[in-house]
């Protein structure tokens, strides 16, 4: 069995608002073993960008980590100083992709200016002295030519706003791996593209985690591509993991009335000639979160107990954890 990676324990984050303080996550564990694919599914507002940023520890200025550990290859990222996170953890040993890519890169430097910063910055000086112009050029032209980018040593000249949308996120992609990372984390990356590209993405990303040998955590709202991808599923609902399976049992079975909800509101082959479904009411805000279980207010299955306190996260089944109190005895 491949050993665990990433490990996040009891981790709890809470944002400073207007309307007070507000807790995004609420004591959230999860493991990320090597070469696996973990999806995190879940409405927009439940949190799962503000875990992919506390993993980076690049939460905005108004976020802060108050509970919990973040072991990556046995280390606790948390007490991690800065210096050592951008010299020896961000970029690369885990690297980001984000929804806009537009907004990752610097629109006044050439493409290839900005993958051989970061090929110069993450990679040993020794291996890569500053003077190598030819070789990290090389480099980078190599990147863009396996992400499938045409003419790679001419594109390298050009700016980002020359690039369409998939292109641009394939140039994202050739940074994210241009320093072999371990871990990537996915923040809805083909969000913003139409299906045909994001299917050309998706391939792409299979290709480079295969050939890389890089686990993955795949953050997105569609469960389709979630279970496209993902080796293993985490649910995440108003800052809590409510069910955590492989994929294959989740979809099938799912066991948490939030999950079944979820996969109601796929359009199925009938979807034309019915109306979609949705699910009622709303993620609750940050400093409105409901006592006991948060999603009982859209719960058809609520009982009083579920408003009295929160459920656990409980094993079920092998590997199948749920937070439901119709499975506690």
């Amino acid at each position: 069995m491949d050993e665990i990676l990433l490990r996040v324990r009891d981790l709890t984050v809470e944002y400073s608002t207007r309307r007070g303080i507000g807790r995004t996550l609420d004591n959230v564990s999860l493991d990320i073993r090597e070469g696996e694919v973990l999806g995190l599914v879940g409405e927009s507002g439940c949190g799962k960008t503000t875990l992919g940023l506390s993993i980076m520890k690049l939460l905005p200025r108004f976020g802060k980590i108050v509970l919990g550990e973040i072991l990556f290859k046995g280390r606790n990222l948390l007490d991690l100083p800065e210096r050592i996170m951008n010299r020896e953890i961000r970029g690369r040993e885990i690297a980001m992709i984000i929804q806009d890519p537009m907004h990752a890169l610097n629109p006044v430097f050439t493409i290839r200016t900005q993958i051989i910063d970061v090929l110069r910055f993450h990679n040993d000086r020794r291996l890569i002295p500053h003077g190598k112009g030819i070789q990290l050029r090389n480099e980078a032209a190599k990147m863009l030519e396996e992400v499938g980018i045409a003419d790679p040593a001419e594109r390298l000249t050009d700016y980002p706003f020359q690039f369409s949308g998939g292109m641009i996120q394939r140039v994202m992609f050739a940074m994210a791996f241009s320093c072999s990372p371990s871990l990537l984390i996915a923040d809805e990356p083909t969000t913003a593209l139409d299906v045909t590209i994001e299917a050309q993405i998706l391939e792409l990303l299979k290709s480079m985690v295969k050939r890389y040998r890089a686990s993955v955590l795949y953050i997105s709202h569609d469960l389709g591509v979630i279970s496209e991808i993902s080796d293993r599923v985490a649910v995440m609902y108003a800052g809590n993991i409510v069910e955590y399976a492989d994929s294959t049992p989740l979809f099938e079975n799912p066991e948490h009335p939030y999950t079944e909800a979820l996969l109601r509101c796929v359009p199925g082959a009938e979807a034309r000639s019915k109306r979609l479904t949705t699910i009622p009411g709303r993620v609750p805000e940050l400093t409105e979160r409901p006592k006991g279980c948060k999603f009982h207010p859209r719960c058809p299955y609520v009982k009083e107990i579920c408003k009295e306190r929160p459920p656990k996260l409980l094993e079920i089944a092998s590997r199948h954890s749920v937070a439901c109190f119709r499975h506690e005895i």
